[in-house]
Order: structure tokens, then C-alpha cells, then sequence
């Protein structure tokens, strides 16, 4: 269920009707594990209603307007896990990497995984938003990949975090799931949609720093260290999206930068010994 999942995400940004349909294979399947229940199919149902009536009257602003908010609001609590119904299973139960790493648990997550979705309804351009910066060149996108190791490294300055090294057997299913129902749907959320909306309505700088502190704010369970820290990996997903104007970018550099930080670092966090 979870790589066909997996697959409908992977074919959204390039054939929206595969991945509807594959999508639709993988909530039937849902329901037959028990991960979708009536209550969670019940409020999915009322979301297609949406969908259906924003398509239905297209010509209409102030309906899509209206839907848009409500399908934005949607998938922030999807995003949070508020709508009830999703029976989301425990791959990873409290494992400690190593000596110096905080326990750490394992969701997958099906709710999460439909927030690209509902996003790419409200906003066309949401994996590609037009022309590149052809002004950035080679030497700065080779900064901003360096920047990410740099990023963990001063978090072990700061204390958040220790140089350890770890190669977990459940190493191929936090994959799949980081790429697919953690980075994508989180950089949908923030790089495609809010950074995109408030770069069309303030510009390019503000809408940057607006939404690297709002993905900072939405780490705050976390602790201050860890606010800072993700507002600060904001700023390098987002020029990533302001750079290349393409989803996959940031992607590819939150999809890395939490592998690096699996592989070398404490994860998820430091525990004081």
C-alpha cells in the first residue's frame, strides 16, 4: 500500500491522472487495512465535494476563492493530523540509534501524503513555477549544498546535536517515508504553496524569510533549539525554490539534509548521557 502510495506521489508532478488513479488504488487499499475509516473516508468525501464544485464553477472567483481557503485548510490539518479517521501505523517504535541519540518512532503517515494533493489543486504552478534565476550561478548552488552539512555541524556547536554514525535496518522504509509523506508533503506546504503564494503578493526576500519562520514556528514541539534550527534550513529550502522555481529542489535538499542527519549526526536528537 505504501509504495503504491509512494507511487501517486511520484507521478503528480508529471501526469495528474496516473496519479489519480493510482491514488485511488492506494485509498481502496487503505481501507482494507484499516489505515481509512468511514470517519476519515466521510470527511475525504466532503473534500472531493469541494474539489468538484471548484471545478464545476471555475468561471466563479469568489467560489474558487473560497475553496482554495478551505482546501489550504485542509491540508494544514492534514498536515497536523487534526482530521480524525486516519489510523496511521508505527513502523519504528521508539529506537535508539546510539548511545548519545534520543529515542525515535516512525510514522506512516497517509494523511500527510495527501497534502501535495489538495495543494496542487489550489495552485497549478506548484511544482513548476516558470523560469529559473539564471543570474544564480554554479558557485552558489555548490554554497547552498554545502551549507546543509554546515547547518548540522553548527547545531553540534550549539550542543542540539553529536557526530555519530549510524546505518539502521529499518534504513529503506525512513526513505520512503521522509521523501514521500515527510519532505514532499512538507515543502509542498511551505516552498510550493506559501512561499509561492506570498512571493506573487510581497516578493521574492519577504516571502523567503515570512515562510522559513513559519517552518521554523511549526517545529516549536521541538524546542527553541530546534525553531532556529529548521528556520535557518527554511532559508536554504527556500532559495533552493526561489533559485530553481521547481519543487523538486528543496525536495532534494530537505530529503538530504535529514539523511545526512541520520547517517552522521544524533537522531533526532541529542540525549544528555
Amino acid at each position: 500500500m505504501w509504495g503504491v502510495l509512494s507511487a501517486s506521489l511520484f507521478f503528480l508532478p508529471f501526469n495528474r491522472l496516473i496519479a489519480s488513479v493510482i491514488l485511488v488504488a492506494a485509498v481502496g487499499m487503505g481501507v482494507y487495512h484499516q489505515v481509512l475509516t468511514p470517519l476519515s473516508l466521510a470527511c475525504l468525501a466532503i473534500i472531493a465535494i469541494s474539489i468538484w464544485l471548484r471545478h464545476q464553477y471555475s468561471h466563479q472567483r469568489i467560489i474558487r476563492l473560497l475553496v482554495e481557503i478551505f482546501l489550504v485548510a485542509c491540508s494544514i490539518a492534514l498536515f497536523y493530523h487534526l482530521i480524525p479517521g486516519f489510523n496511521n501505523p508505527l513502523m519504528v517504535n521508539q529506537d535508539k540509534l546510539g548511545p548519545l541519540s534520543s529515542p525515535y518512532s516512525l510514522y506512516y503517515n497517509f494523511d500527510k501524503a495527501l497534502v501535495p494533493f489538495l495543494l496542487f489543486i489550489c495552485l497549478p504552478t506548484l511544482f513548476n513555477a516558470g523560469k529559473r534565476d539564471r543570474k544564480v550561478g554554479v558557485r552558489a548552488w555548490v554554497t547552498l549544498a554545502l551549507s546543509v552539512p554546515a547547518l548540522l555541524l553548527l547545531a553540534v556547536l550549539l550542543g542540539g546535536l553529536k557526530i555519530e554514525l549510524h546505518m539502521p535496518h529499518w534504513m529503506l522504509a525512513f526513505m520512503m517515508a521522509n521523501l514521500f509523506f515527510v519532505s514532499m508533503a512538507e515543502e509542498a506546504l511551505f516552498r510550493g504553496y506559501l512561499q509561492q503564494r506570498l512571493h506573487q503578493w510581497l516578493g521574492a526576500y519577504p516571502a523567503l524569510i515570512i515562510t522559513a519562520l513559519l517552518f521554523g514556528a511549526a517545529h516549536l514541539a521541538g524546542g527553541i533549539l530546534m525553531v532556529a534550527f529548521a528556520a535557518l534550513a527554511g532559508l536554504i529550502y527556500g532559495l533552493a525554490w526561489m533559485w530553481s522555481r521547481r519543487l523538486w529542489v528543496p525536495i532534494c535538499f530537505h530529503f538530504g539534509l535529514n539523511l545526512i542527519h541520520l547517517l552522521f549526526f544524533t537522531y533526532p536528537l541529542y540525549q544528555h548521557p
